[in-house]
């Protein structure tokens, strides 16, 4: 096999590697790439070509988080990961917890891991590599990574929400909340809705904003209700999908341009968070990116006619 078919083989878990690692499509993509043309360079070839990519891999991951973290620290707003439509490394036996890994919320639990915890608990714990392969990953011992999974899965175990619906289950409900969201149903939305429910988004500052945070269900339906059938009025239009492993869609203008995508986190029959991302710099693996600012000022100009003409027909 030649190193073109060895490297493509390996492709969709290094990327799946990287992104969990980094949270960012275009950086995950990027350390692929670079691991690419190390394992390119290099005169011989590795007696585990796995190995050898999957540990270079991670460890231009571990240097580009580093950087990265500091970015996030002067984010505008809420940062969250960039939205993934679908993880192209698959394993059926083992796809709920693949998925589980990849959500928002797993993602934003990882962030407060260090470098190295976030890199040993995702070879070990989400891909299961042995820990002498770890070791040579992250370039410390065995010992050592131990102790780095055992801080790791402290700090992802508390109070982190598993999603426990089965599949059908939580597309039904998706199913149910986007079909109340289309007809502005306050009541339908309310009645989805957990009663701490959050609703967050990132704009990183660049884009018109749902809210920055508001919380309750009561105060969330009544947000959602008021703002999407408006934006259905000048034809933006969703698709649903699964984002990040999690019921989702992708929310596009009248010319199919992406706008923002939203996820919900669904939990004990009931959606217990819903994350939107429109910042523009997120959005552009998804395809073309949207005018924001001028999908909101059409919004306005739609909404001020809309009071005139109620005003006329006085």
């Amino acid at each position: 096999m030649s190193k073109v078919e060895e490297f493509e083989e390996l492709r969709p878990l290094l990327f799946s590697i990287a992104y969990r690692i980094l949270g960012s499509v275009g950086e995950a993509e990027d350390a692929v790439q670079e691991a690419w043309l190390r394992f390119d360079g290099s005169p011989t070839r590795p007696v585990s070509t796995k190995a050898f990519l999957s540990a270079t891999v991670t460890r231009i991951a571990i240097d580009v988080l580093r950087s990265a973290r500091v970015r996030r620290e002067q984010y505008v707003g809420p940062w969250f990961p960039e939205p993934l439509l679908s993880d192209p490394f698959q394993d059926p036996a083992r796809s709920a917890e693949l998925a589980d890994s990849v959500s928002m919320a797993a993602l934003l639990l990882l962030e407060r891991l260090s470098p190295l915890e976030r890199a040993v608990f995702v070879l070990r714990q989400v891909f299961d590599f042995d820990f002498d392969q770890v070791a040579a990953a992250v370039g410390r011992s065995e010992a050592a990574c131990r102790q780095l999974l055992v801080r790791a899965r402290r700090h992802m175990a508390d109070g982190r929400p598993r999603f426990e619906a089965a599949r059908e289950e939580r597309d039904a409900l998706a199913a149910r909340f986007f079909d109340a969201l289309r007809e502005g149903d306050v009541a339908g939305l309310q009645e989805l809705l957990a009663a701490d429910v959050s609703l967050v988004g990132d704009s990183g500052g660049k884009t018109p904003q749902l809210a920055n945070a508001v919380s309750g269900a009561g105060n969330v339906a009544r947000l959602l209700a008021a703002v999407f059938p408006w934006l259905a009025r000048i034809d933006v239009a969703f698709e649903p999908h699964e984002v990040n492993g999690q019921p989702g869609a992708v929310f596009r203008d009248r010319d199919g341009k992406v706008l923002h995508t939203l996820v919900l986190d669904v939990l004990d029959g009931q959606i217990q968070a819903i994350r939107s991302v429109t910042n523009p710099d997120k959005l552009g693996h998804l395809g073309q990116v949207a005018d924001a600012w001028a999908v909101h000022r059409e919004l306005q100009q739609a909404r001020r006619q809309h009071r005139r003409d109620l005003s006329d027909g006085l």
